[in-house]
This record gives structure tokens, C-alpha cells and sequence, in this order.
């Protein structure tokens, strides 16, 4: 134990002083909190070294601040005592294309006496990895991210919003048009290259439906490398925005009655080697397992929506016919399901996967991947059953109809989601008790602040905070 504790103090001081040679001054040190904000703590690159063996301290309160930096509490975390340790991941270090100067790293937070601190958002990710790959199974995810566009007003500043804060959008082109491409060449230009740079795989870029917005694919990757690439796809993002003189929002709903910004969640199964989702005699070229673990998350959606759509914003954006899938079924290539089977070319063996079409960018992503995984293996447990795939909208049925093919309505409101969050007895079992009833605190304390807001105002107060 003690030669490789000193290998890893050598390797980090190499790191370090290879950061240094290549012009880095400082090092971002980020984690995501429940309400699915980044906060982050920098030092000196000469101090890597020694953050790396020691950690960084910090506040275990984190874990109960709302989208507006107010403070709640549960019953474990909350108030001004004790202490963390943040350790970044030397892995994942990466020199910052748009932030000259800088370079970023996830952490992962452990108590004084190095115990993994049990709300830690990362490393409840890696365990739920760790969990499948017990099973056999190994998942590759990635995240469609949507983010909207502004120039910001003279004298005006995003701290200080309001309901009737003026919005330049930067392109007026129409949604998925070339116009916007040609208008914004330059800075898309731009946040595709320092992705490039920074190692992120683009797979596609392009306009989205509402003005102003756009959206960036990234390739698959382990569950915990896909939260931490999305990380750094926002951060990258905002920091080209500001570049170019623009602001970026990832904010569930930019303004209310408008399509919003989602972030889906694509997740495909592998054993040993081999693709879950290309069984040639099965059901949608689903083997058993894929099934069941597509099953598990059907079930759990409604719970999953307090993980994956986390803010009273969120349920702006959940509306029918949007394309945001708001009822709990599943479709082949149906983009009003919740959960999308998207079946890829007959010829591409890694083609098939799913999608979770109901997040949002206000969403912890190591929250999401984590709680989906859980979900997905609680199927795989109970042998959980997919129904048959929806055909079409279902917005466009009546309730009666509905009802007689078992299509319910998912939670319309935080408070509904979050209910049944509180009563799942898998989600609570995996996050463990002390992450479960942060996350119900923070999403408690963000419900209360907005009941009695109207839409419009929900917007405007929650449009800079992701």
C-alpha cells in the first residue's frame, strides 16, 4: 500500500508539472449537487499534487443547497458542522480549450477518514457500474445536450433576472435550419473544437425547434465517464458562449410556453462483448435481459422523473405533443414515448439502444445514470415486463382510450414525482438512505419556493441557474 501511495504522489507531481509546461495556472475541481448545479473549488496546478493526496475540504451542506443557493436540510446533512474531502479524479484531468489557463477535473468526496461520503453523487454512479458489471452486464451511455442562446442586454446581468428581461437571440433562423449554422458559424465552429480538444466525441451538432437553441450529441462511454463528459460539455459550451459575447442557458424551461432544453439519456446493454439489443429471434431484437432491464425503467419512471427532471421548470417543459414524452409507455423510434427503442441500421451491430427522452439538463447526471441503472437492474431482478410498444402520439387519444391500452399520464408536477421518488423502495435501497433524503430535501425546498408562481415567472427566475 505505501509504494503505490508513493507511485500516485509521483504521478500526480508529473502531472502537474506537465499541466504547468502546457500553460496551466489553475485547476477547476467540480462536483454536481442535488439541485444539478456544478460547483467547484480551484487551486494552484502546484497544488494538484497535494489535492490529490489529501483531498480538498468542503462543506457537507452542499448536498442540501437548492438551484438558488438557499440552504434546506434532511436528516442527516444540513447546518454549518463537518467536513469533506474533495479528491479529484487524475484520470479525468483535462486542459480547458476555451479557459486559457485552466484545466478541470470531477471529484470524488470522501470524509476526513477517507470513507466514501455516502451522499457522493460519483461514486453512487460507479457502484451502480459496479453492481452490473456483477451481473454480467456493461453499459455505454450518452447525452444529447440542448442549450439556448443570448446576447445579454447592456448594463443587465444574469444574477438579476426578471419577467420582462429583454432577449437577443444571436440567430434568427428557423429550427434545424442552415440559417442558424451560417449565422453562429464561427462559434459553433468553436465549441465543436475545444470538445475535440478536450477529448469529448461530438456526434452531431446542430439547431434545435425553439429560437435561439441547439443541441450537441455525445459518443457512449462507461455510466460515469458519460455523467463527467456532460459536465464538461455545459461547462465548454458556456465558456465558448462567453467568448463569443453570448450566454448560454441549459435551463429545463428558457421561456415558459416555448419547447424547453432537454438532456436525453441514450443507453445501450452489452455482454461480454456483444450487443443486448440485436437478439436476431427476440421480440425487437431485444435478448431477455434487455428486456427486463427496459422493463425496470418503464416501471420506475415516475420516480425517476424527480432524478431526471428536478426543478418546478422541468414540469414547464413536460408537455404533451412536445416531443418530451410525458406519458409513462415506450415506442420503437416513437419520440412521444418516454422510452424510445431507437433500432439503427440492420447492418451495425452496436446500433441498437434506448432512449430516456424525459430529462432535463437540471438534472445531477451522475444522479441520472445511476438511479436509471438501478432502476434498469431491479428490472433484470423481478423479471419486469415490457407491455407493447405505443404507435403514434399518445396526447392525441382520449383518456378513455388511454386508460384501455394502460398509458398513464407521468407526474405533472415536482411534487408528484417526488412523492413517488419517496416511495420507491429500489431507488431508496440503491441511493442509500442519506443521498434519498438529500435529494427529497432539495426537491421539498425547490417545490415550496415556486408554489404559488406562475409559469412566466417560473421561467425568469430559473433561466441563468443551470
Amino acid at each position: 500500500m505505501g509504494t503505490r501511495a508513493a507511485e500516485q504522489r509521483q504521478e500526480a507531481r508529473q502531472l502537474a508539472a506537465r499541466l504547468e509546461a502546457e500553460g496551466v495556472r489553475n485547476v477547476a475541481l467540480t462536483w454536481v449537487d442535488n439541485a444539478g448545479v456544478t460547483r467547484v473549488k480551484t487551486v494552484p496546478v502546484q497544488r494538484l499534487a497535494a489535492a490529490a493526496e489529501r483531498g480538498i475540504g468542503m462543506s457537507p451542506v452542499f448536498d442540501v443547497f437548492t438551484s438558488d443557493d438557499t440552504i434546506t436540510e434532511s436528516e442527516h446533512l444540513g447546518g454549518p458542522d463537518g467536513d469533506l474531502r474533495l479528491f479529484p479524479d487524475l484520470e479525468r484531468v483535462t486542459v480547458l480549450a476555451a479557459q486559457p489557463g485552466w484545466a478541470w477535473a470531477p471529484v470524488d468526496r470522501y470524509d476526513q477518514l477517507r470513507r466514501p461520503h455516502p451522499a457522493c453523487q460519483r461514486q453512487f454512479a460507479r457502484r451502480m457500474v459496479e453492481r452490473a458489471a456483477a451481473a454480467g452486464l456493461e453499459l455505454r451511455m450518452g447525452f444529447e445536450t440542448e442549450w439556448v442562446v443570448t446576447r445579454a442586454p447592456a448594463g443587465h446581468h444574469p444574477a438579476d433576472p426578471g419577467p420582462d428581461e429583454p432577449l437577443d437571440y444571436p440567430c434568427a433562423g428557423p429550427a434545424y435550419g442552415m440559417t442558424r449554422v451560417v449565422e453562429l458559424s464561427d462559434y459553433l465552429r468553436d465549441v465543436t473544437e475545444a470538445l475535440a480538444v478536450q477529448g469529448v466525441d461530438v456526434l452531431q451538432l446542430h439547431p434545435e425547434y425553439a429560437p435561439g437553441q441547439f443541441e450537441v450529441t455525445t459518443a457512449p462511454a462507461d455510466p460515469v465517464r458519460a455523467a463527467d463528459d456532460v459536465v464538461l460539455v455545459r461547462e465548454t459550451v458556456r465558456a465558448v458562449s462567453a467568448r463569443h459575447g453570448l450566454r448560454a442557458s441549459f435551463a429545463p424551461s428558457f421561456v415558459a410556453g416555448q419547447v424547453g432544453n432537454g438532456c436525453h439519456l441514450h443507453l445501450g446493454l452489452y455482454r461480454d462483448g456483444a450487443s443486448l439489443h440485436r437478439a436476431p429471434d427476440a421480440s425487437w431484437g431485444l435478448a431477455p435481459d434487455a428486456a427486463a432491464f427496459l422493463g425496470g425503467i418503464l416501471n420506475a419512471l415516475p420516480a425517476l422523473l424527480a432524478i431526471g427532471c428536478p426543478s418546478p421548470a422541468s414540469y414547464l417543459r413536460l408537455q404533451p405533443s412536445h416531443w418530451a414524452g410525458v406519458y409513462q409507455c415506450w415506442g420503437v423510434e416513437n419520440r412521444e414515448a418516454a422510452l424510445r427503442l431507437i433500432t439503427g441500421a440492420p447492418d451495425d451491430p452496436d446500433g441498437g439502444h434506448a432512449e430516456v427522452k424525459t430529462f432535463d439538463a437540471a438534472a445531477n447526471p451522475y444522479l441520472a445514470v445511476g438511479a436509471v441503472l438501478a432502476a434498469g437492474l431491479h428490472g433484470i431482478e423481478t423479471a419486469a415486463q415490457l407491455p407493447a410498444p405505443h404507435v403514434g402520439d399518445p396526447g392525441t387519444l382520449g383518456v378513455r382510450e388511454r386508460a384501455r391500452r394502460g398509458i398513464v399520464r407521468l407526474p405533472a408536477t415536482l411534487t408528484e414525482a417526488a412523492d413517488r421518488l419517496e416511495k420507491s423502495a429500489p431507488l431508496y435501497e440503491a441511493l442509500g438512505e442519506v443521498l434519498h433524503g438529500a435529494v427529497l430535501a432539495v426537491r421539498r425546498a425547490e417545490e415550496a419556493q415556486f408554489a404559488d408562481c406562475a409559469a412566466e415567472e417560473i421561467a425568469a427566475a430559473t433561466r441563468w441557474r443551470w
